[in-house]
């Protein structure tokens, strides 16, 4: 996991993930706007124009982003380990 979560880190820009902020979980350019809450706003219905709005330091990248990031995490895939 780890593994991958760098790979993600070399191609995302604007995702941080820093153990020392919110815990390690993926955060907006090394804010504490969690990726997660981004991705719900945009599943609960916000447009991209309210979370803009609501969140003045976001720009249009960073949403593209979140989205990104989501997009590579739902083609990660694990393998077992051999017992």
């Amino acid at each position: 996991m780890i593994v991958i979560l760098l790979k993600l880190q070399i191609m995302l820009t604007r995702i941080t993930i820093d153990p020392n902020i919110c815990h390690g979980k993926p955060t907006i350019r090394g804010s504490r706007l969690l990726v997660t809450t981004v991705l719900e706003l945009l599943a609960s219905g916000m447009s991209w124009d309210e979370i803009l709005d609501d969140y003045p330091g976001l720009v249009p990248d960073d949403i593209q982003e979140c989205l990104n990031y989501a997009v590579q995490l739902a083609h990660f895939s694990t393998l077992p380990l051999a017992a």
